[in-house]
């Protein structure tokens, strides 16, 4: 699936000539590094990743070999564990109402949602969640909305699922020496980041400062790995990059400030004390963020050295150069080969992604469009009908076979 060439001509038209000169730039780093046999990462943040498709088109991008590993979060985690984007039925339940759910528990406005399950999809659910299905059928002939939502958190049966699921596969990650997020990628859609990254044998890897979300998933997958070993994932990732791009995600200090990154970061006494370090110098960071004061602290830093120097006096940075200062801005405009795209990451995914296309001589299975285009809203349901939530059965037999020892009643 991909966006006609008409809206791609009218999404390159909406762009600024100094965000097209940036975007053209980015385009060239990456080919590049490919050129040149080096690694391009993905670091995304979740919500506005899984609704434009991005997640999507990243997983496609690992089966090409463009992409070469991810930094993401637990709530991406758990939503492609359940498919990306789902069909859910919403209504609204009374506070004492007569299905016999507990009417306290619900979130404001009292909504609770459904999955909009197929036959075979039920069949294959019930196996694993035995009870609630009379409250699910009572639900589907009650009147409510259906919509397209980022899959499997709050609905029934899989978010409760999801979340089940997680929590098994925490086990099985302790066992195994590995990631909660490596496990479930073994039974998840090669549609996503998750299945794309198992099945490519790419590392994807939740960053610490996006590690609590999607409820016990987050919590699985913090407590199956510890922080020093997650940290050291994450830099081991990012030291072997030589281009890095961020997504829309709002919290990144690990990519600039870590402990052990030793040009903006803290790494100084890692290094000190003969423990494995990096540096970012000499690597294209790219950030498609839609905040304007990105820039701006970029600009800042590119005429007057301004953010360095406030660095270099211990003064604070929000008061100096007028911005609302986000930490990850800091490491990001100091860095050289920053290269910051003030643009909707529904814009700008589907321009890259195609021009990466072409200089790279791709075939592309999957590019997006933007959520609120006639072609994005066909994307939408597209994933939503198509990429389907993580298949148990098969994570487990993947499980048997990385460890044969591993038995079936252990599992």
């Amino acid at each position: 699936m991909k966006p006609s060439r008409e809206l791609l001509v009218g999404l390159s038209a909406s762009l600024s000539s100094g965000v097209s000169e940036k975007l053209d730039l980015a385009v060239k780093k990456i080919v590049e590094a490919k050129d040149r046999g080096k690694a391009v990462i993905v670091a995304t943040g979740s919500g506005p990743n899984l609704h434009e498709g991005v997640t999507t088109l990243v997983a496609d991008l690992i089966h090409k070999g463009v992409v070469n590993g991810v930094i993401t979060s637990s709530a991406v985690v758990g939503h492609e564990m359940a498919g990306t984007l789902d069909r859910v039925k919403r209504v609204k339940l009374k506070r004492e109402n007569d299905l016999g759910f507990p009417g306290h528990i619900l979130p404001k406005g009292r909504i609770f949602e459904i999955t909009c399950l197929s036959p075979w999809q039920r069949e294959a659910l019930q196996s694993e969640v035995t009870e609630g299905w009379d409250l699910y059928d009572q639900i589907q002939n009650m009147p409510g909305d259906v919509i397209i939502k980022a899959a499997g958190n709050m609905a029934w049966p899989v978010g409760l699922r999801t979340e089940r699921l997680a929590q098994e596969a925490e086990v099985l990650a302790k066992q195994l020496g590995t990631t909660v997020e490596h496990i479930v990628g073994l039974g998840a859609d090669r549609r996503t980041m998750l299945g794309a990254a198992a099945a490519r044998g790419v590392p994807l890897i939740v960053s610490v400062p996006q590690l609590i979300g999607a409820g016990a998933v987050g919590l699985a997958i913090g407590d199956a790995t510890s922080l020093s070993h997650r940290c050291r994932m994450v830099a081991d990732l990012l030291a072997g990059a030589e281009v890095i791009v961020e997504s829309a995600i709002a919290l990144s200090q690990e990519l600039h400030d870590g402990p052990f990154e030793t040009y903006t970061g803290h790494g100084v006494w890692a290094a000190w004390s003969q423990t494995p370090v990096y540096s970012l110098e000499g690597k294209t960071l790219i950030r498609i963020d839609l905040d304007p004061n990105l820039e701006r602290a970029w600009q800042h830093e590119r005429t007057s050295a301004e953010v360095q120097q406030t660095i270099d006096r211990g003064l604070p940075k929000t008061k100096t150069t007028g911005i609302p200062f986000r930490m990850e801005m800091s490491g990001f405009a100091r860095l050289e080969g920053s290269i910051p795209l003030t643009a909707d990451i529904g814009v700008a995914w589907p321009l890259l992604a195609s021009a990466l296309e072409s200089a790279l001589h791709l075939e592309l299975e999957f590019i997006p469009a933007p959520q609120e285009t006639k072609e994005g809203r066909r994307m939408r349901e597209w994933i939503a009908d198509e990429i389907q939530f993580v298949d148990r059965h098969k994570m487990l037999e993947a499980v048997k076979r990385l460890r044969p020892q591993v038995t079936s009643e252990k599992l």
